[in-house]
């Protein structure tokens, strides 16, 4: 039985997760919690050389299914090794991406199919679920600017506007599709945006 609390950060690139993930693990450790933090893909030895695999530009020829399944796959790892072992000794785990973001790019954005993603990650996590979602919204333009200012690009990043437009539209289909995830504007001031974010997880933590 899960005690602890799993929370993901979603949203298009440049919408701002690192900094909001970073500013949540400080306010919950200050209220002395417990919290892991660990992202997607990588997170454990196997899933960052997979990491690696997935995102380095040389590997143009990957095929958009091998893609999704090594996301499954380093994900499968993270669950079994990180995540279900901190949940059920209490720990928080904060995490930089999760499920919907294969939902998005590989079962929207790679043109995949939402159910063929949710089913092979469904068997990846073992049926986890997140107990919140904050899902980081920015305008479609904002966020692509955003990223053009990084020196290196990785090969998702490198995907073209096409490729990107659709990751953005499917992460605006997602914002009603369940009631774990909270929309939090982000096209805003980083001190109220994470105000929002602390509101939410007191209530939760009460």
């Amino acid at each position: 039985m899960k005690k602890g609390l799993l929370i993901t950060f979603e949203g298009p690139d440049g919408s701002g997760k690192t900094t909001q993930i970073s500013l949540l693990r400080q306010y919950l450790s200050s209220k002395g919690l417990e919290v892991i933090y660990t992202r997607e893909p990588g997170g454990t030895n196997i899933s960052e050389k997979i990491r690696d695999i997935i995102l380095d530009n040389k590997n143009s020829e990957m095929s958009d299914m091998c893609e999704a399944l090594l996301y499954a796959s380093s994900r499968a790892q993270l669950v079994h090794e990180v995540i279900k072992p901190a949940l059920l000794d209490g720990k928080i785990v904060v995490m930089d991406r999760f499920v919907e973001s294969s939902i998005v790019y590989q079962g929207i954005g790679r043109n995949l199919g939402v159910d063929k993603i949710r089913s092979i990650n469904e068997a990846a996590t073992e049926g986890l679920k997140p107990d919140i979602t904050f899902m980081l919204t920015i305008p479609f333009e904002e966020g692509l600017e955003r990223k053009s200012k990084q020196k290196v690009l990785d090969r998702l990043e490198n995907g073209g506007d096409d490729f990107h437009r659709r990751v953005y539209d499917g992460y605006m289909s997602l914002l009603d599709s369940a009631d774990f995830i909270k929309v939090v504007d982000a096209n805003r001031a980083v001190e109220n945006i994470h105000k929002d974010i602390v509101n939410i997880i007191e209530e939760m933590l009460k």
